[in-house]
C-alpha cells in the first residue's frame, strides 16, 4: 500500500491534505480510462500471485485464458505473476490481447512479461473499480484475501443491482470448496437469498466456463470507441 494511502487511512488530516488525496485519486482515475477505454471487451482473471509455472491452477488458467481470448475478448488481470501471468501468457499464446492493471507494492507485483500494455496504480479501490468498469465477466482462480476481495464486491454489486448483471465464474471447484460451504451456510441462516448462487457459475471445466460467458455477452462484443489523436489516444 502506498504511504499516502496508509496515511489518508488512518484517520481525518488537514483539508489540504484530503484536497491533494482526492486530486491524486482523481490523476490515477483519468490515466486509467486513458489506458483502457479503447482495449475492447474484456474479461478479467483473478488468482494468486504466487503459483509458479509448473503449478496446476497455473495451468489451467493459462489454457482457460487462451479459449476466451480465443472469443475475442481481452485478458485483463493485475498484471504480477501467478495467475495473473499464466492468463496473459495464455492470452498471449494464441495471439490475443493481453493488459495488466499492475498495483505498485513493496513486495511480490512488478509487471509480467507478457503484457501487450499495462498501466500502474498506487491505490487499490482505483484499481478494483476500473477492473470491474471495463470488464465484460470476472473469472475467479485459487488466490487469496485480494482475489476472495475481488469475487465477492462484484456478487455484491450485482447482487444489490449497483452495476449490470455479468457472468463471474468460479474456476476450480476443489480449491473453493469451504468457500462454497459457507455460502450455503449464509442461504441457510438467510443472510442471503437461495437466488443469490445463480449469480456465478462453478466449474472446473474451460469449455463449460467459456459457453457460460460467451450466453451472457454476445453483446458486448460490440463495443467499439475511436480514440482521438489530438488528445494523444491511442488503442
Amino acid at each position: 500500500m502506498a504511504t499516502n494511502e496508509v496515511e489518508f487511512l488512518d484517520g481525518p488530516r488537514s483539508r489540504w491534505q484530503e484536497f491533494k488525496f482526492a486530486l491524486s485519486v482523481f490523476k490515477e482515475f483519468i490515466v486509467g480510462f486513458r489506458a483502457l477505454h479503447f482495449m475492447g471487451p474484456a474479461v478479467t482473471v483473478f488468482g494468486s500471485a504466487r503459483f509458479k509455472e509448473d503449478n496446476p491452477h497455473y495451468i489451467q488458467a493459462r489454457a482457460l485464458s487462451a479459449e476466451i481470448a480465443k472469443m475475442g475478448f481481452t485478458i485483463l488481470t493485475g498484471g504480477g505473476p501467478g495467475i495473473m501471468e499464466a492468463a496473459n501468457r495464455g492470452a498471449k499464446d494464441v495471439n490475443g490481447k493481453s493488459v495488466g492493471c499492475n498495483i505498485v507494492l513493496p513486495h511480490e507485483q512488478n509487471p509480467n512479461p507478457y503484457l501487450d500494455k499495462w498501466v500502474d496504480f498506487n491505490y487499490f479501490f482505483v484499481r478494483k473499480t476500473l477492473l470491474i468498469k471495463y470488464s465484460q465477466a470476472f473469472i475467479i482462480c485459487p488466490g487469496g484475501f485480494g482475489t476472495l476481495d475481488e469475487f465477492f464486491e462484484a456478487i455484491t454489486l450485482i447482487q444489490t443491482k449497483k452495476i449490470e448483471s455479468f457472468p463471474v465464474v468460479i474456476f476450480g471447484e476443489d480449491f473453493h470448496t469451504y468457500i462454497l460451504e459457507h455460502i450455503e451456510k449464509m442461504v441457510n441462516e438467510k443472510t442471503i437469498s437461495p437466488t443469490d448462487k445463480n449469480l456465478y457459475l462453478v466449474t472446473n471445466n474451460i469449455s463449460e466456463a467459456c459457453d457460460f460467458i460467451k450466453s451472457k455477452t454476445a453483446a458486448g462484443l460490440g463495443i467499439k470507441h475511436t480514440p482521438m489523436p489530438f488528445l494523444g489516444e491511442k488503442r
